[in-house]
């Protein structure tokens, strides 16, 4: 494993193959993607934590969805990707599609866990509220309200370390930099999923209350030809919450096209 900075971002890199570009969502870490690594083996992965994320600085100027996507595309020039499958969670979902819409010749499939093409108004305003709290010294009651809340109930039950890690993910971040990223999300605007053009995977948990599989499907109708399918008693940490069915679903996909 290598880990490589690369201006706003930073990312570790392991094995050798075809690449798969992984982006995490609010709150997540590259480790999010860990239970899926031996899935992947055979495959060179990048992991990238997004600007103000996990391991990467602080930004110096407000987040966005477009500059995040710009990071991402820097780390795969940085670390010699020409092309890849680009695999996104939640808020990272976006970012892919962004990609996916401005340079389709760098992704050769795209697998979108809890995935949604923008935030309703309800959402938004509850982002601006959880930036406000961010501030104020409230991290460990936003990873609370998200472990409650965005985690199965089965989850909770069965997977007390699947839930913990959750919480941990979110109460490790940098309060400033979580609420730009916060903000960021809020501002976000879909992209024309006309333009996407990979092969695309949407897989959702069907007790995701974030981004419910309504959400994901009316997302894949309108990507041609993308497949959408659901997990059981799963929230919206799907990686971590069924990270072996998780694992399955992705080699299966990235492997019909590379």
């Amino acid at each position: 494993m290598t880990t490589v900075s690369v201006g706003p971002a930073v990312a570790e890199v392991f094995g050798e193959g075809f690449p798969v570009v992984m982006i995490h969502g609010l709150g997540g870490t590259s480790n999010m993607f860990e239970p899926q690594m031996r899935a992947l083996s055979g495959c060179r992965v990048v992991r990238v934590d997004l600007p103000g994320s996990g391991r990467s600085p602080r930004p110096v100027e407000p987040l966005t969805i477009e500059g995040m996507a710009q990071a991402v595309l820097k780390v795969m020039e940085a670390t010699g990707v020409g092309k890849a499958h680009v695999v996104g969670h939640s808020m990272g979902t976006i970012v892919a599609q962004q990609i996916a819409a401005e340079r389709p010749e760098k992704v050769a499939s795209l697998t979108l866990f809890g995935a949604l093409a923008e935030p309703t108004e309800a959402t938004r305003n509850g982002l601006q509220a959880r930036a406000r709290l961010a501030r104020s010294g409230g991290m460990s009651d936003i990873a609370d309200q998200i472990v409650a809340n965005a985690v199965s109930a089965h989850t909770r039950e069965h997977s007390a370390a699947a839930a913990a890690f959750v919480r941990e993910s979110i109460t490790r971040q940098d309060a400033e930099s979580y609420a730009l990223s916060c903000e960021a999300l809020a501002r976000a605007q879909a992209v024309d999923a006309g333009r996407i053009k990979a092969p695309a995977l949407l897989v959702t948990g069907d007790a995701d209350t974030v981004n419910p599989p309504g959400v994901a499907q009316a997302l894949a109708d309108k990507i041609k030809g993308a497949v959408f399918s659901s997990l059981d008693r799963c929230g919206h940490w799907a990686t971590v919450e069924a990270p072996g069915e998780c694992g399955r679903r992705l080699a299966d996909f990235i492997r019909r096209f590379g």
